[in-house]
């Protein structure tokens, strides 16, 4: 069957998100740095993530409360309340970043627009993403926007479903191969990795990917230009 839908991870995909994260890490660190080891101190924020994720989900308000609960258990609950503030200070700024697009992304857009049904699938919290999207300038482009709390197999079948499709007729483009690529290809559906320099660890595999339906790409040019040998 032909292609009939494209989707676009956002963060690291289309614009710039995880360098923020890596930035405000960086602080955190700074400030607790009289408790514990930076390197120790990340250690503890990253599991403290983990465990939230089921009650938070993926997003910068989640990541605040992880900073905060982090800081309280390695501080015995003995730092003050002026530290508190500094985190909060952290993720608000977060919260205001300007919302940068990666090279290509609105001439790919314009290019794919009318030939096919084009798609933003991300995950993240509903307000923000929002935020980004309409800063970005991009809605326009979008066909459909789901923003989900996770990216299964079981998530991506309700998403094609909704959309009316086969899971042949499906392309996803993202920078996570976790999320945007191997639960795709799962299904029966094409993936495209286009991987972003800076990749959280929770979203990292080991392993190899090999798949007929599976192709890498340096930028999303070469993604488009993928997207053509499929027909």
């Amino acid at each position: 069957m032909p292609i009939r839908v494209i989707a676009f991870d956002a963060d690291d995909t289309l614009w710039i998100n995880e360098t923020y994260f890596r930035e405000a890490e960086e602080k955190f660190t700074s400030i607790l740095e009289d408790f514990l080891p930076q390197h120790a101190i990340m250690k503890e924020l990253y599991r403290t993530e983990i465990s939230n994720l089921s009650l938070y989900g993926y997003g910068i308000k989640g990541f605040m409360l992880s900073m905060i609960e982090t800081a309280i258990r390695i501080s015995s609950g003995q730092m003050p309340i002026s530290l508190v503030e500094k985190i909060i200070g952290i993720g608000q700024e977060m919260l205001e970043k300007p919302v940068d697009l990666l090279p290509g992304v609105k001439d790919v857009l314009q290019s794919l627009q009318g030939k096919y049904r084009i798609v933003l699938a991300t995950k993240g919290d509903l307000v923000d993403q929002e935020r980004k999207l309409q800063k970005s300038g991009l809605e326009g482009y979008f066909h459909h926007i789901e923003i989900i709390s996770e990216k299964r197999v079981s998530d991506y079948k309700k998403l094609i479903g909704r959309l009316d499709i086969q899971a042949s007729e499906f392309v996803m483009i993202g920078n996570s191969l976790k999320s945007d690529v191997l639960p795709v290809l799962e299904l029966g559906g094409y993936g495209i990795h286009v991987p972003f320099h800076t990749t959280w660890v929770h979203e990292q595999v080991d392993h190899e990917v090999k798949h007929e339906r599976f192709f890498t790409a340096e930028h999303l040019e070469e993604a488009r230009a993928h997207i053509q040998s499929f027909l």
